[in-house]
């Protein structure tokens, strides 16, 4: 569709992404978004204007070189493009899935001014899709071995795109993840309706075809500490151990049952095998925040059986942090949002229970540091919303390997680090969620990707190979 003339692209009809029904979806966890058809791609893709600096390139965290892939799809080079993605992000395919491209680079696209801007998220995962079933996922090559050993410690996205660049430049890395399976909040924080598991299964599983080692049930810190690894032949250590530590208020009533934290609740009702632990059938589920997290817990509460799901966020739903088509998902499921409340505090049911929250109306002040408008409380405004579970969204902390001895972290438990990404300990290095706390998977990404080149200068500069 390339011989439309630029001007006239703008004209091409929007071939939004078609979704399973709300009422279909909500009997499983299966993943809600469908996957462009090869014509459908190339429609939507022929949308792209071909601008001279690019800003959908600019927005991305990852800087990828979104035009041209976009360009190539329209011509119906489908490898080509998928190729061209891959060499600047890691897991395209799991960034096409969930990264907020309504905030970032579809936020950025021209077209978007006065049109629905191009799909980009739904073209990566289409033309990495495409890819996967033409070829598979092919190793790349890889340089002779160095002899440097290198340990990563956490196996997200940080600690996976360190490890694969790292093995591509010819050292050793052993992986090291806590939990039974590889793949981090990919696996565990992230619901199978927008990421199922058998994507991130793909992808540990072309690692370790790479040569990349992986450890599972090895938490650093307990059953190994990070001078062991220092000691015991490391040259040198990535922590990629994300921010998983959740931030609460103090309020009255925190001490209630059935009041708990995000990832635990996800993470019991995120499997891959079995039914989910959660019988929720009948409750009135109340989510506290305005995040993804947020809306990965009361779209979870829905596939549950709950009653009704309630998310109450502190300011409007233009000031929400998460990403848009989240919030709109979760509205087509059922769930209903307060917009201006926050929690004062919770309500005993007289048996050690939850019964409920008092909130208090809010409206929008003056800007913070950060530009956003501040919450402030509406005098004798309260009122109570009824609640059988209440889940605390609110955000995380960094959650640093345990060490009485170990790099320097922050007052909100995140690595403090130079400019290639070392901790205060020579030869460790962190990055991801462990240094700028709960962000995003392509953050994530480009941290592991600069750590890895860092790690590498590092390690032919300062070491000789075993």
């Amino acid at each position: 569709m390339l011989n439309v003339e630029k001007r006239d692209r703008l004209k091409l009809p929007h071939i939004p992404i078609e979704k399973r029904p709300p009422q279909e979806r909500l009997r499983d966890f299966c993943e809600v978004s469908l996957t462009y058809t090869p014509e459908q791609a190339i429609a939507e893709a022929s949308r792209c204007v071909e601008c001279a600096k690019p800003p959908c390139v600019k927005a991305c965290p990852l800087h990828n070189t979104i035009k041209d892939w976009l360009v190539l799809t329209a011509e119906g080079r489908f490898l080509e493009a998928a190729h061209l993605s891959q060499t600047t992000s890691n897991m395209p395919e799991v960034c096409g899935r969930i990264c907020p491209q309504d905030r970032l680079c579809e936020d950025a696209c021209i077209v978007g001014v006065k049109h629905p801007p191009v799909a980009i998220g739904a073209i990566e995962k289409f033309i990495n899709e495409y890819a996967f079933a033409e070829e598979g996922l092919p190793l790349p090559a890889v340089a002779a071995p160095t002899g440097h050993r290198v340990a990563v410690v956490g196996s997200g996205p940080a600690g996976l795109a360190c490890a694969d660049e790292l093995v591509r430049r010819g050292h050793h890395v052993t992986v090291y993840e806590a939990s039974p399976k590889p793949g981090g909040l990919l696996r565990y924080g992230i619901p199978g309706f927008k990421l199922e598991k058998s994507v991130v299964d793909r992808r540990t599983e072309y690692l370790e075809r790479l040569g990349v080692e992986l450890v599972c049930e090895t938490r650093v810190g307990v059953d190994v500490t990070l001078d062991e690894l220092l000691d015991g032949g490391f040259h040198a250590v990535y922590l990629a151990t994300g921010a998983t530590v959740p931030k609460r208020p103090s309020l009255p009533g925190m001490h209630l049952d059935a009041i708990e934290d995000a990832l635990p609740f996800l993470i019991r009702n995120n499997t891959e095998e079995g039914e989910p632990e959660d019988d929720l059938t009948g409750l009135r589920v109340v989510v506290l925040g305005g995040g993804d997290t947020a809306m990965d817990c009361l779209r979870t509460a829905r596939r549950l059986g709950a009653a009704s799901v309630t998310c109450v966020y502190r300011r409007d739903e233009a000031n929400m942090p998460g990403s848009r088509r989240e919030v709109q998902a979760a509205k087509d499921e059922g769930v209903v949002f307060e917009w201006l409340r926050a929690p004062v505090r919770f309500l005993d049911n007289g048996a050690g229970g939850v019964r409920g929250i008092e909130v208090i109306h809010m409206e929008l002040g003056e800007p913070d540091e950060e530009g956003r408008r501040k919450p402030v409380p509406i005098e004798g405004s309260n009122f109570e919303i009824d609640a059988d579970l209440v889940i605390q969204a609110f955000g995380f902390d960094g959650s640093p390997v345990p060490a009485s001895d170990g790099p320097k972290v922050t007052k909100w438990g995140t690595y403090t680090v130079n400019d290639d990404g070392m901790t205060t300990i020579p030869g460790v290095f962190a990055g991801g969620d462990a240094v700028r706390g709960a962000d995003l998977v392509t953050t994530a990404l480009v941290d592991g990707r600069a750590a890895a080149a860092a790690i590498d200068r590092y390690l032919r500069a300062n070491t000789q190979g075993a």
